[in-house]
This record gives C-alpha cells, structure tokens and sequence, in this order.
C-alpha cells in the first residue's frame, strides 16, 4: 500500500497541502511537524523540512524510519539556470546534483560525494512520467514544463558570476537549497522520488526582486500539481 511523504522547505510550500488533507496523526520531530492523513483518497505525510540541505535529509529519515513513506515527492520552488525556463515554468528532476560538494583533489568529479559510486541521484523514472502528463492536465495553461537536473546547495544563487558557473560546470536547470539532499537521502533508504520546482526567479542580479513577487504563485502552481500527481503514483 503506498504512502507519500510530500516536503516542501517552507510553509508556503506546503499550506495548501495541508488545508486539503484529512489529518490524522500529528507528529512532532527533530523540530519538524509531520501531518499524517488522507489527501485525495492517498495516504500521505505532508511536512515543512525547513530551508537547507541538512533540514531536508533528516526530513526524509524520519518519513522513512516513522512513517515507511513508499515514494517522495518534494515541491517547491527554484532559480531557473536556463534562458529557457521562465518564472512560473515546472522543472521536474531528471537527476539531482550538489553544486557545493568538491572532492576533485581525491579524484572525484566536481559535485560527487566520495565512495557513494553515483555522480548524481536519478529520479524515479515512472514519477517523472506521470509529473509531466499531471502537469499537463493541472497547469498547461498558466505554465511550460521541462525535464531537468535540479542543482542543491547551502546557497541562495543571485548572482551573474555564479548562475554562470553553475551552468558551465554542472549543466543544471535550475538551484535550490533542499532537492539533493531529499534525493540523496531517498537513495540511501531506496525510496523512489521526484524533484518538482517551480520557477521563482532567474538566480541572477535580479532574484532578489523577482523572489518574492513570485514565489506565492509558484508555490500554488506546484501544490495543485502534487494533489493530482498522488492519485496517479
């Protein structure tokens, strides 16, 4: 029987999630409230992991080690690496990457973490079918959809100098500050997982103004994709 556990970083991220479920079981751990009930007729555990890469790896323990969560899905929003990809655009992860992790003296590639014997976390192949044709049917008209590498790190991107980099050196996307620790922690306990970004600014010069215009509507695109995705998984 599948249950999702559902994170998002912040509680924008995950407000209306939660207004629309049927709580049953509230859990309080590692300072993170876990609301355990029914959404859409699916069992779910929807959580706020809080911001970073640390937050969201205990984040996905305690939905593995509490709640034996079968797949995970983390919705939030992210800075667009590509021209491309605009504000209010869907990245759904074909894989994820640290873009903050350097190993390359021991003679790992940039952004691999050492004797894991992967260079990025795959996403569930089949959750990222079935996000993209859910988003089709949910917002096709307020958004374009893109398969992409979804970049993390302890770093909100806003500037020129490092959008650049993180474009020559990692090929990503999108950045964000939670997905690649939620993959690489769904990898270690074997749990499929998909990675859904909406675009909240273009994590250059102008981030700091676009953020916080968007992000309540980027939030929302992605809350009414995740409602009708978990009916589909």
């Amino acid at each position: 029987m599948k249950k999702i556990g559902i994170i998002g970083a912040m509680e924008i991220e995950v407000e209306t999630l939660k207004s629309h479920m049927e709580i049953k079981r509230t859990v309080e751990k590692a300072s993170m409230v876990f609301e355990e009930g029914v959404l859409n007729g699916v069992d779910v555990v929807v959580v706020r992991s809080g911001v970073g890469k640390v937050n969201a790896g205990i984040c996905v323990q305690i939905l593995a080690d509490l709640f034996d969560v079968t797949h995970i899905i983390n919705t939030g929003v992210a800075g667009s690496l590509d021209a491309a990809i605009n504000i209010g655009d869907i990245v759904v992860s074909t894989d994820v990457m640290y873009h903050d992790v350097d190993a390359t003296i021991f003679g790992y590639d940039l952004g691999e973490v050492p004797q894991l014997g992967v260079k990025s976390f795959v996403a569930d192949q089949s959750m990222v079918k079935k996000t993209m044709e859910a988003l089709q049917i949910t917002a096709k008209e307020e958004c374009a959809g893109y398969e992409g590498r979804v970049l993390s790190g302890d770093q909100f991107v806003a500037s020129d100098d490092v959008k650049t980099r993180l474009v020559n050196q990692f090929k990503g996307s999108c950045t964000e500050m939670e997905g690649c620790a939620i993959a690489h922690a769904s990898y270690l306990n074997h749990i499929p997982f998909v990675i859904i970004r909406a675009i909240s600014d273009k994590a250059d010069h102008s981030a700091e103004v676009d953020y916080p215009s968007f992000e309540k509507k980027a939030a929302g695109i992605s809350a009414k994709l995740v409602e009708y995705l978990i009916t589909t998984i």
